[in-house]
């Protein structure tokens, strides 16, 4: 297709005349299409539901160590659940805490204990003049409101093909010592899908903080998200290259079932050093008297291992590589070889990024939304949601049937391509 930026002011008029009728047509259908979220759909719940009876009325309520889940006790998880997660992530269960339902949840406490009582004895956050989180982007933006929330500064790194740009990286944490943190999702990451490499975890794993309270918030939400069994990305393990490196404690690793399970009744986890867990327990003890064992004895029972958790993973891929492969395929066909966007085929994870013309993102939603079809907020990706060159867009292919996703994905592909004729023909004059 000959791209857009070289074709004649009259052949734009031509090309968008004949699109606007088909968004018209698009917008007679009275459509009601959202892939602004990352859901798992219906059909993806339905195959969890045996751990529904995993425990039941007649089950032996008693964990392995022979304690009994349905009373009080063993406030950072029962022993069967610390391993799975251990043995998912290739940790020790000395490494791991098991919470609730939500892992967003504890990386708000993390942040909020260090806000208020500190990081191993450094002055609390909130009596310091200045705190700066590094923030890649685009990336998730209930991380940057959880940091947002605490009146945090908010710096952006710019992603690159291997994970963060880590000459920035390094250039802040190691010279800047108001830089207290950044976040991570290190794994098939949101919204891009991009795994770190090698090299950038080890370069994470050598950095020499300038602040002693330095952590790195790795948000291992999409460890076991792949959508292919022969094309999988490898991600080292963290914590190990921490302590090979010196840095035993310079790491929070958060996980959890929410979109392995049930989204609202999943369990998740924090995996850290022994010395940084044994501070999360002090403020677990007042703050609550333990989280859902039954929950956590359900899920394991139902799994059994890591390997039935993997072997869960393959049903959930069955449900999402089509539609994964249903959007991507339609921008090649639509949008390839135009110059309008861009965009990463991802191998896991539950996103894919699309970059529009600079200038062009907040256009192309709101054209969406006219169609019926409501995509994230332009510039969600971004801390204080300001996108500088107004150009990304998440897209989350997961909850619509295929028939609703595909008619979404031509709803979008015409929402861009408008967009994109009036910037260029704007320009034009």
């Amino acid at each position: 297709m000959k791209p857009y930026c070289e074709r004649t002011k009259e052949e734009l008029l031509q090309e968008r005349q004949n699109l606007e009728a088909k968004f018209e047509d698009a917008k007679g259908k009275g459509l009601k299409l959202d892939i602004s979220r990352g859901k798992p759909s219906a059909a993806q719940l339905e195959i969890s539901r045996g751990l529904l009876d995993a425990v039941n009325s007649e089950s032996d309520l008693k964990c392995e160590n022979g304690l009994d889940c349905s009373n009080y006790g063993m406030m950072d998880g029962i022993p069967e659940a610390k391993k799975l997660f251990a043995d998912l992530l290739e940790v020790s269960p000395e490494n791991v805490i098991v919470y609730g339902n939500s892992s967003l949840n504890i990386m708000y406490d993390t942040v909020s204990r260090s806000y208020t009582h500190g990081v191993m004895g450094s002055t609390p956050w909130c009596k310091l003049d200045r705190v700066k989180f590094l923030c890649p982007v685009p990336g998730y933006d209930r991380h940057f409101a959880v940091t947002e929330r605490f009146g945090i500064e908010l710096i952006n790194i710019p992603m690159k093909s291997d994970g963060p740009d880590m000459d920035l990286v390094e250039e802040y944490v190691n010279q800047d010592p108001a830089v207290k943190g950044i976040w991570c999702v290190p794994k098939y990451e949101n919204p891009m899908g991009i795994t770190y490499s090698e090299e950038t975890v080890k370069r994470f794993a050598a950095l020499k903080p300038a602040a002693r309270d330095f952590r790195i918030f790795w948000d291992n939400a999409y460890a076991l998200h792949h959508l292919y069994e022969d094309q999988q990305d490898a991600l080292p393990e963290i914590l190990s290259e921490c302590e090979k490196a010196g840095n035993p404690d310079m790491v929070y690793e958060f996980c959890s079932t929410s979109k392995i399970s049930f989204p609202g009744a999943g369990v998740a986890a924090l995996i850290s050093s022994r010395a940084n867990l044994e501070e999360a327990r002090k403020q677990l003890a007042i703050q609550t008297i333990g989280h859902d064992k039954l929950n956590q004895l359900r899920h394991v029972r139902y799994f059994k291992d890591a390997d039935g958790v993997r072997e869960h993973m393959k049903q959930h891929a069955l449900f999402l590589r089509p539609k994964f492969e249903t959007v991507l395929d339609t921008l090649e066909k639509e949008l390839g070889g135009l110059k309008i966007g861009s965009w990463i085929r991802p191998r896991g994870g539950y996103f894919i990024s699309f970059d529009a013309l600079p200038g062009c993102a907040k256009a192309i939603v709101a054209k969406a939304k006219e169609a019926g079809l409501v995509l994230t907020g332009a510039g969600a990706t971004y801390p204080y949601k300001k996108d500088p060159q107004d150009s990304n867009i998440r897209i989350a292919p997961s909850f619509p049937t295929p028939e609703e996703l595909a008619l979404a994905t031509e709803v979008f592909v015409l929402s861009v391509k408008l967009v994109s004729i009036d910037k260029i023909l704007g320009n034009m004059e």
